[in-house]
């Protein structure tokens, strides 16, 4: 046998350059609009949330001079302290500032009519005043106020956000009474009974109900779901504009939320799953219920924190049938008169998005103590829903199942 010599060739470098990635323009040119897009939208995001913020920071600290409809009785000259006023419009306390022309003035005590104040406050000029120039008067939200007040009436200093929030919390109780179990249903049918061919068939004819306008919905709710309830159950008990009929109608524009992706975490389900407990003697049932709902938790889970983030923040429906004032109430009456406790859902409310429609209608001027009270229920709003995506990521990560 003739041994040849063996001549090792170091191939590492040439296999290197051969395997290396042959970049492409145009996938080049894709993944950069990709990520521009990516940015584009967190920026975009964070913009919103920043004039969120700034516009309901100003709302809480901003020093809004409003009209009182009350107005001078005499002329006052600069020397003068105290003077009549006209007996309509509003009240006026002591402490507060008050603005006539330029000249602000601090009103330090209230006798009737008679106004006693503090001339050319913060640096204004004093001047003389004739009669009948307008008073107005300086307004600042008290932050505490908001969160523990159960009145909302920013033009009469009332700042309690609980009727609007209240009653946007109800109507979202009640559409998820509507929506979770009637969507939970269908997703179940539709993963574990139907067949191929009818669940291609219902599905998408479910989902067109998310396409209907939901302005729609609204006129639905005030035309069909109201007189209904009034001829089957309530009578004249319940209003033409009530809060039960909208949480109805918002319970079925999100059915086909919950429906589909609850749907799409049960087909995730790995099959095996399935034929394990048929050969342990399960049924279908006790299959669907006891093996492939808790499975699919964590996408069950998912979808139904967004049903509820999509109803807290329907706007349409619940400014066409719930109403369009804040009911305000007294705490002492939440639990024990009936008839005008604010979680009675048989009578009118406005809830926290219908007030925002109202108010940004294009009634009331842009700098008024109305329009700018709208951000800080848009940042009420956002902490509500960021709360929920939370709590859903935290039940997501706890109960996601991995299969392999």
């Amino acid at each position: 046998m003739i041994n040849s010599p063996v001549h090792d060739i170091d191939l590492t470098e040439d296999v290197a350059l051969s395997l290396r990635k042959k970049t492409k323009w145009h996938e080049t040119l894709i993944q950069g609009a990709l990520v521009a897009c990516g940015i584009l939208s967190v920026f975009t995001t964070i913009g919103i949330v920043v004039i969120l913020l700034n516009e309901s920071i100003s709302f809480f600290t901003r020093e809004v001079f409003e009209i009182t409809n009350k107005s001078i009785a005499t002329d006052i000259g600069p020397a003068d302290t105290t003077f009549e006023t006209t007996a309509s419009g509003s009240t006026l306390v002591v402490g507060q500032i008050v603005r006539v022309d330029d000249e602000l003035m601090e009103v330090l005590a209230v006798d009737g009519l008679s106004l006693t104040v503090e001339r050319g406050i913060q640096g204004t000029e004093v001047s003389f005043h004739t009669a009948d120039e307008e008073i107005e008067k300086s307004v600042r939200v008290p932050f505490r106020e908001v969160f523990t007040g159960s009145r909302w009436q920013p033009r009469l200093q009332q700042f309690g956000m609980w009727p609007l929030i209240l009653s946007t919390l109800m109507i979202s109780v009640i559409s998820m009474i509507v929506a979770l179990p009637l969507g939970l249903a269908s997703a179940i049918y539709l993963s574990e009974y139907a067949s191929n061919r009818t669940r291609s068939i219902v599905k998408p004819i479910l989902e067109v109900l998310a396409g209907i306008p939901t302005v729609v919905y609204g006129y639905f709710a005030l035309t069909f779901m109201t007189p209904f309830l009034e001829r089957a159950f309530f009578g004249d008990n319940i209003q033409v504009f009530n809060t039960l009929s909208a949480g109805i109608v918002v319970g079925v524009l999100i059915i086909p939320l919950v429906s589909s992706m609850s749907e799409d975490a049960l087909h995730a389900v790995p099959q095996s799953l399935r034929n394990a407990s048929y050969g342990l003697g399960a049924t279908k049932l006790e299959t669907a219920l006891r093996v492939v709902l808790p499975a699919a938790l964590s996408g069950v889970t998912a979808a139904f924190v967004v049903a509820i983030s999509r109803a807290i923040g329907e706007t349409m429906v619940v400014a066409v049938a719930a109403g369009a004032g804040p009911r305000n109430f007294e705490w002492s009456q939440v639990f024990t008169n009936y008839g005008e406790t604010p979680l009675n859902p048989l009578q009118s409310a406005e809830t926290m998005t219908g007030h925002i429609v109202r108010i940004s209608g294009g009634d009331l001027s842009y700098n008024s103590i109305d329009y700018n009270s709208i951000f800080a229920i848009g940042l009420v709003l956002f902490l509500i829903t960021l709360t929920l995506n939370i709590i859903s990521r935290r039940i997501v990560e706890r109960f996601r199942e991995v299969y392999d």
